[in-house]
């Protein structure tokens, strides 16, 4: 659902076509796909390091992103850059995080990583493309505020998982 959110926000931001939302879902499906599969790989001794900052990274990244939002800082010329970007990446990697979690607890609770990761990646890919289409739909209609709401959204959410795990 975060990935969800955060394709939203981008589809009002940037206004994708139909590629660009392609790129939003195919990079978050991967994310979330790659980082059970890493968490996997790491085992148990990296959980409780990762689980103690995880929270403060998915929070800072997303206000960062969410606060550039809201500054205006991209012109139209180049948001079809963006879309491809870093701004991207680091999007697609702080929604993600939470997944590399999930990863340590597979072997504990006897999942076969490959499908769950293919399983997680598929529908993360499917909601992703519906958010940035979405996002796109709403953009259109919000105008110059639909990037100002994206950069509020982004850090609304950051400030949920930072809430949620701080208790």
């Amino acid at each position: 659902m975060d990935s969800f959110a955060v394709a939203l926000t981008q589809g009002a931001r940037f206004r994708p076509s139909w590629r660009g939302g392609f790129l939003i879902a195919l990079t978050f499906g991967l994310f979330q796909a790659g980082m059970p599969l890493i968490g996997w790989g790491l085992g148990e001794a990296t959980l409780s390091y990762l689980a103690a900052i995880d929270h403060w990274i998915a929070f800072g990244l997303l206000s960062f992103l969410g606060a550039r939002m809201l500054g205006g800082y991209a012109k139209e010329a180049d948001a079809s850059e963006r879309l491809t970007g870093l701004t991207l990446l680091i999007a697609g990697f702080a929604t993600s995080i939470d997944a590399l979690a999930v990863g340590f607890t597979m072997p504990a609770m006897r999942i076969a990583p490959l499908p769950a990761a293919a399983l997680i990646g598929a529908v993360t890919f499917v909601l992703s493309g519906a958010g940035a289409a979405i996002g796109r739909a709403v953009g259109d209609l919000l105008g110059p505020w639909a990037e100002r709401l994206g950069g509020i959204i982004l850090i609304a959410l950051g400030v949920a998982i930072l809430v949620e795990h701080l208790g």
